[in-house]
C-alpha cells in the first residue's frame, strides 16, 4: 500500500503523486481511493486502493534504474514487424504495461524508425507519450529540471 507523498508512476497517464488516500462512495460502494496529481497535466485521477496492482501503478524507479533506462535508449537491437498494425500494438502493449524499461525500448525503437522513414501519426503519437513517460519518470528519480533530462534523453537516444 502507497502513502500520501508517495511518487508513482501510473502507466499510459505517467508520473504522478499520491495527493491523499480517501474512501468515496462510487456506484453505490465505498471504497478507498488513490487521489494522484498527475504532473505532465496537473490532472487528478481516483484509483481504487484495491485496483492498484492490477491498474500497473507502482513506485518511481531509483537512480540505479535510471541509468538502466538510459542505456537501454542507447543500446540494443531494434527488432520491429513489418506489418505497421502489429508493431504498433505490441508498442502499444509495452507502453501500457509500465515497465520503465520496456518503455524505454519503444522509445528508442520509434526513434531509430523515424531516422529511417516518416512514422505514422500513431506512431508519432506513441513515441510522443513513451518519450514524455521516460522524462517525466526520469525527472522525478533524478531530482532534476524537465529540460535537463529532455537533453539527456535526446543525447542518449542520438547516441543510440
Amino acid at each position: 500500500m502507497y502513502k500520501v507523498g508517495d511518487k508513482i508512476v501510473y502507466p499510459v497517464h505517467g508520473v504522478g503523486m499520491i495527493e491523499s488516500i480517501e474512501k468515496k462512495l462510487v456506484l453505490g460502494h465505498r471504497d478507498e481511493y488513490y487521489i494522484i496529481r498527475l504532473v505532465n497535466n496537473d490532472m487528478k485521477v481516483m484509483i481504487p486502493v484495491k485496483n492498484s496492482t492490477s491498474s500497473g501503478i507502482r513506485t518511481v524507479i531509483g537512480k540505479n534504474e535510471a541509468n538502466k533506462v538510459l542505456d537501454v535508449l542507447k543500446h540494443g537491437e531494434t527488432v520491429s514487424e513489418a506489418d505497421w498494425k502489429l508493431r504498433y500494438e505490441n508498442n502499444f502493449n509495452k507502453v501500457k504495461g509500465g515497465n520503465i524499461l520496456e518503455v524505454a525500448e519503444v522509445t528508442r525503437d520509434i526513434f531509430r524508425r523515424g531516422r529511417e522513414k516518416e512514422l505514422s501519426t500513431m506512431e508519432r503519437k506513441l513515441y510522443e507519450s513513451a518519450y514524455n513517460m521516460i522524462v517525466s519518470e526520469l525527472a522525478f528519480s533524478k531530482n532534476a529540471d524537465i529540460e535537463e533530462v529532455e537533453n539527456i534523453v535526446s543525447e542518449a537516444l542520438c547516441a543510440s
